[in-house]
């Protein structure tokens, strides 16, 4: 093996580090560099924030000479190893495929009890509530996308409206009729279906970029019904009141009738968020079954068909047209479930939570994960949603940054800064391959450079 092939080159690493400072100054120096505030006399003054700006500036031409001087060299040695090391890396992701599923089952299955044991019932609310929930209703919504992209390679920009339909429908058929949250469950399931069906006949001829501003156009139409139809959706004031479920008709409330005191319990709101922690993992759960299982059915394959070649597929003889309604109303139907447990969990709605930024978040999970991948999907969307949703616990940046610096103003920042690394680093998604729906003889990985897009 040459030694020039990895050779440290310092004086070149030097080089990028500078350089990818100075592009780092001139990035930052607007979002970071200057901050308006506003004075006694409610006129708006420019602060600069220089030692803030520099510390961003230090860290990215840090990262970018240490990347250059110890990253780049090792993987350049890795490209050139023998193909026995490859094996063996390849039989260690074999091994970490085979047992990461059971281990992450029974992680999430057993994390509400670890919350408890490590900071107990004072703290546990916000652990199982803003990490555990949070995160396993993208995974859910991730899933569900995961259908009408990943599998009907369908791209849909506004699946937002699926999810805000499943929400108002549970919110206000349980105000105006007093319906139960498990009687209104697969109705907001079965509507938004419908209307993924109703989305799916206009859009059967269109394809690619043409297809996704007609589904964008959708969701902002959604969303300006429910700001404009105020007689029925209350408008930007929202709907607040909804119904909580119940754990078989027993309410997670103070009263002599509620949860804690039926099994002699002293109150605490935990245990609502423990019950809303399993409720929707099982739905999440649901939801990853059905979709292996229809992958492994006709229409799953039509799906994959359809997503490889519509031509080809059409002249196999398959009905394009019920593929697409199906992929939709599939979709469709899981962000209904999805959005009437939001709206049973947090008891008030408003447009304001079905925003085009709601879409853009699910699709880029389904993107960075894999499209196609189950355990991609849940991967990006722990690693996107608990990421942003860490930023709240990092207070102690404030002794490195200054007292003035609040983490939570920066999440987006972060967000895009990982989108750009994971699409340099794993380009066609974290899991990049997968096992055929449907084998003849021998099961096979298939790689992602097979498959049209890199979907799979």
């Amino acid at each position: 093996m040459p030694a020039e092939a990895h050779r440290i080159d310092f004086a070149r690493a030097v080089k990028d580090a500078a350089l990818a400072g100075l592009l780092a100054f001139g990035l930052f120096l607007p979002l970071i560099g200057f901050k308006t505030v506003q004075n006694m006399r409610n006129e708006l003054e420019l602060e600069t924030r220089w030692p803030l700006l520099l510390t961003f500036v230090a860290i990215v031409a840090g990262g970018r000479f240490l990347h250059a001087l110890v990253v780049a060299p090792w993987l350049a040695g890795r490209a050139m190893r023998p193909r026995a090391a490859s094996a063996r890396v390849g039989a260690l992701r074999a091994a970490f495929a085979k047992w990461f599923t059971p281990f992450a089952l029974g992680f999430v299955a057993v994390y509400p009890v670890l919350v408890l044991a490590l900071v107990g019932f004072g703290g546990a609310v916000k652990w199982i509530d803003n990490f555990g929930i949070q995160i396993l209703i993208y995974v859910m919504l991730g899933w569900g996308l995961n259908i009408v992209v990943g599998l009907a390679g369908l791209l849909d920009l506004g699946y937002v409206a699926f999810y805000a339909v499943g929400a108002y429908a549970y919110a206000l058929l349980a105000k105006t009729f007093g319906l139960s949250f498990w009687l209104l469950l697969p109705l907001a399931g079965i509507l938004a279906a419908f209307w993924g069906i109703l989305l799916g006949f206009p859009v059967l001829r269109l394809r690619g970029d043409y297809l996704a501003i007609v589904t964008l156009a959708f969701g902002e139409i959604v969303r300006l019904v429910l700001i404009n139809w105020v007689p029925v959706t209350n408008g930007y004031a929202g709907i607040s009141g909804i119904p909580r479920p119940t754990f078989f008709g027993i309410p997670f409330n103070a009263s002599e009738e509620g949860f804690a005191a039926r099994f002699g319990l002293e109150f605490s709101p935990v245990y609502r968020t423990i019950f809303l922690y399993y409720l929707i993992l099982g739905l999440a759960l649901v939801t990853a079954y059905v979709t292996v299982r229809l992958r492994r059915l006709p229409v799953g394959r039509a799906w994959e068909a359809l997503r490889e070649d519509e031509i080809a597929c059409r002249a196999l003889g398959i009905n394009t047209t019920n593929t697409k309604l199906t992929a939709f109303a599939m979709g469709g139907m899981f962000a209904g479930f999805a959005g009437s447990f939001f709206a049973a969990r947090q008891g008030f709605i408003s447009p304001e939570s079905f925003t085009f930024l709601e879409s853009a978040t699910i699709l880029s999970i389904v993107v960075l994960g894999g499209m196609g991948s189950q355990i991609g999907v849940a991967i990006a969307a722990i690693v996107m949603i608990g990421g942003t949703e860490i930023t709240r616990e990092l207070d102690f940046l404030k002794s490195l940054f200054g007292s003035d610096f609040d983490p939570t103003q920066y999440r987006m920042l972060l967000f895009g800064f990982a989108m750009v690394s994971i699409m340099i680093w794993k380009p066609r998604g974290l899991i990049a391959t997968r096992e055929p729906s449907a084998a003849f003889k021998e099961r096979r990985t298939i790689s992602a450079e097979l498959v049209k897009e890199g979907r799979g």
